[in-house]
């Protein structure tokens, strides 16, 4: 993707040395003076192009980037790279028990959709959910503490790793592909509502071959439903290849009913840009879309999965060389001028200072009482006491948190 210098829109690029004293950092209160005087605030991207089905015409093939939005992409994709790490250490130190399924390499899906929705859009995604939880808006507290069991945690530690959830975010989901005719169902919701809002819904390439995801591009097309079915294809389905596993491995193309695109999944600025398109297409009564989103785990499926014994750690490493979405974000920013490497080491430094701090804080937390463990499961609760392990033993029902999403 390269960086165009000469012109953006209509005319030259604006230069930030003039406003450079009315602009301050957005990751901090003072001016960030020192990065001013060599920098511009906006530049043209080209975009790999997009493979499209059933679509005369597709997402743009170039973008403008800011400065701004610049930084904040990498902070976020820098802070979920982190949080994830942490999490993968504190599972080692047998702090996380049970299951745990990291996204690191998998940055750009989560922060380039994020950089494309509204507020009035709806995400529903699988298991593999820390970076979108986060993104959607619990904070790094409150995911690694909801991953060690501690009432700081975002569901105060009765989730655990696959039960998150935020305003417009309806969490990952444990069982696979279950989450696919739930993000029609939202889907439904919004066209019901007349709201205007469009459905993300999220699920692997090991996912995809799953018949509930087919009955709800059935479902989906039949009431022209705003819904964008996402294969987040990180190329192995738990310990098997798409190769090994899928007679078909265009996962965009798999109905032939539905338009579909293939979009770079280690490119933030086509990620967001697909997002865009898709809000625009299933927004206007169009119906829905399957996008493909091509990306790439690092870890293993989950942190029981050493994730080399179906590939190589020379495909893992290679991979991080050459497609690593953070640093290919960086480079872009830095040969275009949108950033200084220091800057963005600052930020990198800072984003481990801050993850760093919450692990001690969440380890510190306390756990949730065994009494709470009954609480908080109905909204409004019409039976009195909860039933326990055995049909003799009952609990006290309280309502101590509040509801999102209904």
């Amino acid at each position: 993707m390269l960086a165009t210098l000469g012109r953006v829109g209509n005319g030259n690029l604006r230069r930030c040395v003039s406003s450079a004293k009315l602009m301050t950092s957005q990751f901090g209160n003072q001016p960030s003076l020192k990065y001013m005087s060599n920098l511009i605030d906006e530049a043209r991207f080209d975009i790999e192009p997009y493979k499209l089905h059933l679509l005369e015409e597709g997402p743009p093939q170039s973008a403008v980037l800011t400065r701004q939005e610049g930084l904040q992409y990498y902070k976020d994709m820098v802070t979920v790279r982190r949080m994830e790490t942490a999490a993968a250490n504190l599972y080692k130190e047998k702090l996380i028990r049970g299951f745990c399924h990291l996204c690191s390499g998998q940055e750009a899906v989560c922060v380039g959709i994020k950089g494309g929705i509204r507020d009035v859009d709806t995400v529903i995604t699988s298991y593999r959910a820390h970076g979108f939880a986060y993104m959607m808006g619990i904070s790094v507290l409150g995911v690694l503490s909801e991953l060690t069991g501690k009432i700081s945690g975002c569901v105060r530690g009765k989730g655990g790793s696959m039960h998150m959830y935020a305003p417009n975010f309806y969490g990952g989901n444990g069982i696979v592909g279950a989450q696919v005719p739930l993000g029609a169902g939202l889907a439904f919701a919004h066209k019901y509502k007349g709201d205007g809002g469009v459905s993300f819904a999220l699920y692997g390439d090991g996912a995809a071959q799953q018949g509930q995801i087919f009955e709800s591009y059935n479902m989906a097309k039949l009431m022209d439903l705003p819904v964008v079915f996402i294969c987040e294809n990180n190329g192995y389905g738990m310990g098997t290849s798409q190769e090994r596993s899928s007679a078909s491995k265009s996962f965009f193309t798999r109905c032939d009913y539905i338009p579909g695109i293939r979009v770079d999944g280690m490119d933030i600025i086509s990620v967001r840009e697909a997002t865009k398109f898709a809000i625009d297409y299933c927004g206007s009564g169009k119906g829905p879309l399957i996008y493909e989103i091509a990306t790439y785990r690092y870890h293993g499926h989950s942190m029981s999965d050493p994730g080399t014994s179906y590939r190589t750690r020379e495909e893992i490493q290679d991979m991080r060389q050459t497609r690593d979405p953070i640093t290919n974000l960086r480079e872009r920013m830095v040969s275009s001028k949108l950033a200084e490497a220091d800057e963005l080491k600052k930020i990198e430094l800072d984003t481990r200072k801050m993850v760093d701090g919450v692990v001690k804080q969440a380890k510190n937390n306390a756990e949730l009482d065994e009494k709470e463990l009954y609480y908080d499961v109905y909204e409004a609760n019409q039976g009195g006491d909860i039933r326990g392990l055995v049909p003799w033993q009952t609990h006290e029902h309280k309502k101590t948190q509040k509801a999102i999403n209904i």
